[in-house]
């Protein structure tokens, strides 16, 4: 098809102005085959030559015509469409989570609508009231609270939904994924207990969150048999620069520790942040232990330990959980609990003499 042909029918069109939107039966035409045909290019469902394909996408291109998925969804019976509600796409845990998910629903032929509630819980009703109302056929989240939001509540059990990570104290049926973090916690601290630290700082982002929470549990248990002290905690916030300026303020006005273990890859960061500007060496003057193992953390001059959540095999486990629901699976709500395994490195030594 000649690009003057195709640019004359643009201009026509443009005339239109917002009269009326470009329809499957202006591509039809102007490709020149039947509305069934370019139908069926668009759709995959039933074998187009290759030309044909190429005729009905470059008529699509010109015309500026734009596919309403929803529309085409709906007539075939199913929306192929989940929702996806995280905390922070600035975290690279949950950026990560949702681009596995991504990848798993594109290979299973869904579209995934992504929402974030910024740790609050009145931004998270709104951007679930907005996902909820594309009509998802399911949705996997990981709520701001230990709580279930109310209106997620209210889907149930009509609406399939898994619970990531963030899996709450509610006695709400629904299947959850998350990682042990009550051992992963105890796994840390008898690292750095087993190289002679007592005095050991938790640098938390909200402790109360129940994956925090039981991470603190494993820890102050380590500490309580090892050693016979609790550790100390410090809660920095979930994000890196207020996080790095509260740890700052605290070193100023209280002993250092010998070792410190971060909560997740964002307190992790912002201790290495305020430790940079303060001029303390890891580990010559204090030992780290991270959270969320990421490539960055071996690059470093210093690789850092860290405990490794297995981020793809979370995102595989939620996904085939809520592909069966979507399925109509009635069995008993499963509560998947994965390991995550502490990776011993360079960033934790001896008690400084």
């Amino acid at each position: 098809m000649k690009v003057k042909r195709l640019t004359n029918e643009v201009k026509r069109f443009a005339k239109r102005g917002a009269v009326s939107r470009i329809t499957i039966k202006d591509v039809a035409a102007q490709a020149g085959v039947s509305i069934a045909t370019v139908s069926n290019a668009f759709s995959g469902r039933k074998s187009v030559s290759p030309d044909i394909i190429q005729r009905v996408e470059e008529a699509a291109r010109a015309l500026g015509y734009q596919k309403n998925i929803a529309a085409s969804q709906l007539r075939s019976g199913r929306v192929r469409v989940v929702g996806v509600l995280v905390p922070s796409l600035a975290d690279t845990f949950f950026a990560s989570l949702v681009s596995h998910l991504e990848e798993l629903a594109e290979a299973d032929g869904f579209q995934v609508l992504v929402a974030t509630s910024r740790d609050d819980a009145r931004h998270e009703r709104a951007q679930l009231d907005a996902l909820l109302g594309w009509k998802p056929s399911g949705l996997i989240a990981v709520p701001c609270t230990n709580q279930i939001p109310e209106n997620l509540r209210r889907e149930f059990p009509g609406l399939p939904m898994v619970l990531v990570d963030r899996i709450g104290e509610d006695d709400l049926p629904v299947d959850t994924v998350t990682v042990d973090n009550h051992t992963a916690g105890r796994e840390a601290a008898e690292h750095v207990l087993d190289l002679g630290h007592r005095d050991i700082l938790i640098a938390a982002s909200v402790a109360a969150l129940r994956p925090i929470a039981e991470r603190i549990r494993g820890i102050s248990g380590a500490c309580h048999h090892h050693a016979g002290q609790p550790p100390r905690i410090i809660e920095l916030g979930p994000e890196v620069e207020t996080g790095a300026a509260r740890l700052e303020a605290w070193l100023a006005r209280n002993s250092h520790p010998t070792a410190v273990i971060a909560m997740t890859n964002v307190t992790t960061l912002a201790v290495l942040t305020a430790f940079a500007q303060r001029g303390i060496d890891i580990p010559g003057a204090v030992s780290l232990v991270g959270f969320d193992d990421y490539a960055w953390m071996t690059a470093r001059k210093v690789p850092l330990s860290a405990v490794r959540q297995p981020i793809r095999d979370i995102a595989a486990a939620a996904w085939t959980r809520l592909m069966e629901r979507m399925d109509g699976s009635e069995e008993a709500p499963a509560r998947i609990v994965l390991e995550a395994p502490l990776q011993r490195r360079d960033s934790v030594g001896a008690v400084p003499a």
